[in-house]
C-alpha cells in the first residue's frame, strides 16, 4: 500500500506508539476504577467561599448592636418600631445565637439577621 515515496522508512514496519494487548486492541482504562481513583481521594468536604473568616462572639455582639442601632436610625419616628428593636436587644442571647448559627461569617451573619429582624419593622 505505501510506496517509498508515502512511506520515509522504507521498507521497515511501522509501529504505533499507543500500547496494544494481544489481540492488538487499544487498551482502555476502566471507566469505574478511573471513577473509584477519584473518590478515593481524600478531600476537605467543607469549601469557605471567598475565605470569609468566622466570626467571634465579640463580633457577633458588636454587630448586632450596629446593626440595631442603625434599623433604629432607620425607624426613628416610629415608636412601635423603637421598642420592638429594644425588647430584641433586650432578649438577645449571644450564646443561644452562636449555637443555632454555627461557623458564621460576616455574610451569614447579615442575611440571619435580616431574616430575625424583618418582622420588627415592618
Amino acid at each position: 500500500m505505501f510506496n517509498n515515496v508515502n512511506n520515509p522508512f522504507g521498507n521497515r514496519a511501522i509501529s504505533s506508539s499507543t500500547s496494544s494487548d494481544s489481540h492488538g486492541r487499544r487498551q482502555k482504562e476502566d471507566p469505574k476504577e478511573e471513577l473509584k481513583k477519584y473518590i478515593d481521594e481524600d478531600e476537605p468536604d467543607e469549601v469557605l467561599i471567598g475565605g470569609q473568616p468566622i466570626l467571634t462572639e465579640e463580633e457577633v455582639l458588636a454587630m448586632t448592636n450596629q446593626y440595631i442601632a442603625k434599623l433604629k436610625n432607620e425607624h426613628e419616628g416610629n415608636e412601635k418600631v423603637q421598642k420592638k428593636l429594644d425588647k430584641y436587644l433586650e432578649n438577645f442571647d449571644i450564646k443561644k445565637f452562636m449555637k443555632k448559627n454555627p461557623n458564621m461569617t460576616s455574610p451569614d451573619f447579615y442575611m440571619v439577621m435580616f431574616n430575625e429582624t424583618e418582622s420588627l419593622v415592618k
